[in-house]
């Protein structure tokens, strides 16, 4: 039987190159808010590890402000792609390694600020990874979690969970402001910074970017299109089938 680790990588080894120059992921505020939160610490972060890297654009941002960043991804296509951008770039602090964010390769307290970007809904076991992420975090280290939220709304939350499976089979779950606060309560996060902004999918690149096939696409749009005017308005689903759902960003220390 297929594990879902295996599910993740075939879902993106095959399309590192679109992620790395995916509009989405390549830009947007909460990348510009990250970098003016790690501008603000009085102590510089030294040590940074970025779990579900992706094709590195958090790891971009951190390793010029940061001593030395580990981009950690299940996806060895997608640290290629990392090692040749980052190479590119000149960040020459930028290391790679390949592993499942449920059992981290690092002894305990090994990092000053452990950041995921768009990631999380990807991991099997979230309380067991944020666990993870606390335990190679040092005492008075930072977590920058960034990721697409659920929306509070349960009918609206459904249509999107739906529309997330359909589109790629190694989604888990997009988690609610709720969910969020309890998660980093259970591994004693103090919440420092919260921020959220409004991300518009648009729906052709959204699809061909995970090559999703045509009858998934088919179902989609379906769904949209019968769904109630609450899920329409909370998504704001256009007739093209684009949606926007919303990106929130957490900065939080974990003091003990």
């Amino acid at each position: 039987m297929k594990q879902h680790l295996d599910a993740v990588q075939s879902s993106f080894d095959p399309r590192a190159q679109a992620y790395l120059s995916s509009a989405v992921h390549a830009a947007g505020a909460d990348l510009q808010a990250a970098r003016e939160l790690l501008a603000a610490p009085v102590q510089r972060i030294e040590r940074a590890l970025d779990l579900g890297c992706g094709a590195g654009h958090l790891a971009y941002v951190l390793a010029p402000q940061v001593g030395q960043v580990v981009a950690f991804d299940a996806s060895p296509a997608m640290l290629d792609v990392v090692r040749d951008s980052a190479a590119q770039r000149g960040l020459g602090n930028l290391d790679c390694q390949v592993g499942d964010v449920h059992q981290l390769p690092f002894a305990d307290s090994s990092f000053d600020l452990v950041a995921t970007r768009y990631s999380a809904h990807h991991w099997r076991d979230l309380p067991r990874a944020m666990a993870e992420a606390r335990r190679v975090l040092r005492s008075g280290g930072r977590l920058l979690f960034i990721d697409l939220e659920a929306p509070s709304d349960t009918l609206v939350d459904t249509h999107l969970q739906a529309m997330e499976l359909l589109r790629d089979p190694s989604h888990v779950r997009n988690r609610s402001r709720e969910e969020w606060l309890a998660l980093l309560r259970a591994i004693g996060a103090q919440v420092e910074h919260e921020q959220r902004w409004p991300t518009r999918l648009q729906f052709d690149t959204w699809v061909q970017r995970m090559q999703t096939p045509e009858p998934m696409v088919r179902a989609i749009r379906l769904l949209q299109q019968g769904a109630p005017a609450e899920v329409s308005a909370g998504l704001a689903i256009e007739p093209d089938g684009s949606f926007t759902p919303s990106t929130v960003l957490w900065w939080a220390r974990c003091a003990g």
